[in-house]
């Protein structure tokens, strides 16, 4: 297919470009009005919206506000300034919103019991919950799951009659979302899940430091010390225990350490799912970077450590498996050996 290079379809193109310019420069503008000070660099940027996303001294302020103890109200400057920056349209800075998404739901979780006004932090997920419904139109995530019943591409089948029922199965990945204007309690998980979801989605965009911030709230709402659990022999002790203590239908007897109760939160699976996809990605997503890859390793065994104390099985199985993988891909990497430069039998790419 040719493509569209007529002067109309240029025109455009260079409007959309103007017009991304411009809101990037207005959210500048108006960011500048809360923080202390906006770098240069960012000010005087070619791509505002790009600058926005990765200068570390503008996350830094953010992140500060963000954690602030009065932050979240609903007459929050910061809040607000989020909210209407999402509301712009704009792709590019939609993914500034994303970017502190780690930081809003980690301190709106950990907050959310203590009853403080959090009107501000839940109009912006409500934003991205509601962008993600309109983006879904009403239909659920699904993936098609091979039946293990039916003869796959690569082996003959010794029935000459196939069913259409077995063909396929269809996996639910997340339901079909149901608009919301409020944050309820019943539904709380629900809508910071799907925000994860979002945040997920465009995850590859996002800056390191988001994903290491992403780790270290996953740590706080665990509350659960997975530091035991660096060994991967360690993992299968603890599928063991957990078998033993189901058979005898004993419950867990696991003593509370100082702190332990600070920052956890309830983690049900609608928001623990997209928690441990993120997690995957952390861990295995192209271009590793080790403090990403400790962070999430840190996060990952906490929440084993959480699944264990609430014997929550399929939250055991989905963590310990992320620990093994987690282990495998440290030691292959371990076990690497680059060729030789020099070695004229070496494969260079």
């Amino acid at each position: 297919m040719l493509s569209d290079t007529s002067p109309e379809s240029s025109t455009a193109s260079a409007s959309s470009g103007l017009d991304s310019y411009a809101k990037g420069q207005i959210a500048i503008n108006s960011l500048s009005i809360i923080i202390t000070t906006v770098p240069n660099s960012v000010s005087a940027s070619e791509n505002p919206s790009y600058s926005l996303l990765h200068d570390p001294e503008i996350a830094s302020q953010v992140s500060s506000l963000l954690r602030d103890p009065n932050s979240g109200a609903g007459d929050n400057n910061l809040c607000r300034w989020l909210y209407d920056t999402f509301q712009s349209s704009d792709p590019n800075l939609q993914l500034v919103v994303l970017r502190y998404l780690p930081i809003i739901a980690g301190v709106y979780l950990s907050r959310v019991a203590l009853r403080r006004p959090l009107a501000g932090f839940e109009a912006v997920l409500l934003a991205l919950y509601a962008h993600e419904t309109t983006s879904r139109a009403g239909q659920s995530w699904t993936v098609s799951v091979p039946d293990l019943s039916h003869p796959s591409l690569y082996h003959e089948s010794r029935s000459s009659t196939k069913s259409n029922a077995t063909e396929q199965n269809i996996a639910v990945v997340s339901p079909r979302l149901e608009p919301y204007g409020t944050v309820r309690s019943t539904k709380r998980a629900r809508i910071v899940g799907v925000a994860l979801e979002l945040y997920y989605s465009k995850i590859i965009y996002m800056p390191v430091r988001s994903k290491i911030e992403f780790c270290e709230f996953c740590e706080t709402w665990a509350g659960q010390d997975g530091e035991m659990y660096k060994d991967g022999e360690e993992v299968d002790k603890g599928m063991q225990q957990l078998r033993i203590d189901d058979a005898a239908g004993s419950e867990s007897v696991e003593k509370e350490r100082d702190g332990e109760k600070v920052g956890r939160i309830p983690l049900p699976w609608e928001l623990l799912q997209p928690v441990l996809r993120i997690l995957g990605h952390c861990l295995l997503g192209t271009g590793k970077d080790k403090d990403l890859f400790d962070a999430a390793c840190r996060a990952c065994r906490s929440l084993y450590a959480r699944s264990l104390h609430d014997i929550n099985s399929k939250a055991i199985l989905a963590t310990g498996s992320l620990l093994r993988l987690a282990k495998m891909s440290s030691d292959s990497a371990d076990d690497f050996e680059p060729p030789e430069i020099l070695n004229n039998n070496a494969i260079t790419l």
